[in-house]
């Protein structure tokens, strides 16, 4: 019994001697439309949006989750979706007043809320960016109404570029666009035209990904014909160009921004952070140093189930504990998306364990020239975020 009980303790213990920063994510997961290319856990809104009473369910998850986070302050909060732009400014005023009683949060906390351009309107904006909400994911997906109609967006571009324009308008000084390419239809010239279009209306950041055919969606299940792949790649370099003479630097995969206009949600994500899901199907991820463990829990993925159990243990529709023996993927799988790497004493600060636990795999990457490291920073290659996904699968325990 002693030998099995220690056997347990060196799968599950860790040794922090600090704890990452923490981040909220809050979940809205209503859609005018559910789009055919969507894997999120999103569903179309009812005819009456029950607002009220999904804040009340959000309060309520957010006062169960603090005990586990007690006394850590909040470095950003990301409202994703979902569309959370279908609910009101009196929606977001209620929930923030209760997330400020709640939680300390940082005085330069980042506050992101991800809209869709068919649901922007001036005033509700500009009430956004009076309660605290600094910053904006706009879904653009692309600039021609063609490729808008293929992916289901219920916009179209004259409605994205008046959305833009409405965010300057109203004091959304740091706002993301995502676009996508690899569109069906879509050419070199029309994939130019969306990123010079893009570039024309001077977000702060771009996201910039290639559509792909994800499970349990309309397109897995009836695949529009795509480019060549050969294309598709040599318009993402052709256009990546684009975006680094414009003065939008690559710092993650798939994100571009101008100086220190980073999504810093995004980044405690690949910097392996902490953060707290609250929202139907929100997940979490949350060191313990008591403990010295690290805990991924999800919440109810169906909005009327999540309504009727926020407050409550079966929120939690899973639940499980990191193990030692996963904490180098978990990690990796994080951290190698930024294109300058990180500082080698993050993998001990964030995973709780010393690089040597994974030096085998650093070796092995390091003679296939997928990634370089020193005692001060390990950093993918250009050949390793090109081949991003073999470099992570040499982490797999």
């Amino acid at each position: 019994m002693e030998k099995r009980l220690e056997t347990q303790a060196s799968i599950t213990m860790f040794n922090f001697t600090s704890l990452p920063p923490l981040s909220l994510y809050i979940h809205v997961p209503w859609c005018i439309k559910k789009c055919p290319y969507c894997d999120f856990n999103s569903h179309k809104s009812p005819e009456a949006l029950p607002e009220h009473a999904y804040v009340d369910a959000l309060i309520h998850d957010l006062e169960q989750e603090v005990p586990y986070i007690w006394g850590r302050t909040v470095q950003s909060i990301f409202i994703g979706g979902g569309t959370p732009s279908l609910f009101s400014a009196e929606a977001y005023e209620r929930l923030f007043s209760s997330i400020r009683a709640l939680l300390p949060l940082s005085p330069h906390v980042e506050i992101t809320l991800e809209a869709n351009p068919g649901t922007f309107e001036a005033q509700r904006f500009a009430d956004y960016r009076a309660l605290g909400i600094n910053r904006l994911s706009i879904g653009i997906q692309s600039f021609n109404d063609q490729s808008l109609t293929t992916l289901g967006r219920i916009h179209n571009r004259q409605q994205a570029i008046k959305a833009v324009e409405t965010a300057h308008k109203v004091g959304f000084e740091n706002f993301n666009l995502d676009l996508m390419f690899g569109l069906p239809h879509q050419t070199e010239k029309t994939a130019q035209h969306d990123i010079d279009t893009a570039i024309s209306l001077s977000p702060s950041h771009i996201s910039y990904y290639q559509l792909t055919m994800e499970p349990n969606t309309l397109f897995y299940q009836q695949p529009p014909k795509l480019p060549d792949e050969d294309n598709i790649i040599d318009w993402q370099l052709a256009n990546q160009d684009r975006l680094a003479k414009a003065g939008y630097i690559q710092y993650e995969i798939s994100a571009y921004a101008q100086d220190n206009k980073q999504c810093q949600h995004n980044i405690n994500y690949w910097k392996f952070g902490d953060y707290i899901g609250i929202g139907a199907g929100a997940h979490g991820k949350i060191s313990d140093a008591s403990k010295q463990s690290i805990t991924r829990r999800s919440k109810q993925k169906q909005p009327q189930k999540y309504l009727e159990t926020a407050g409550s243990q079966t929120v939690i529709q899973t639940e499980e504990k990191i193990s030692k023996k996963d904490i180098g993927f978990e990690f990796m799988l994080n951290a190698l998306r930024l294109t300058d790497g990180f500082p080698t004493p993050l993998f001990y600060q964030h995973a709780g364990l010393p690089i040597s636990h994974i030096d085998q795999a650093l070796q092995q990457a390091e003679q296939q020239q997928l990634l370089t490291r020193d005692i001060h920073f390990i950093r993918p290659t250009e050949k390793g975020l090109r081949y991003l996904n073999t470099l992570i699968e040499l982490f797999l325990p």
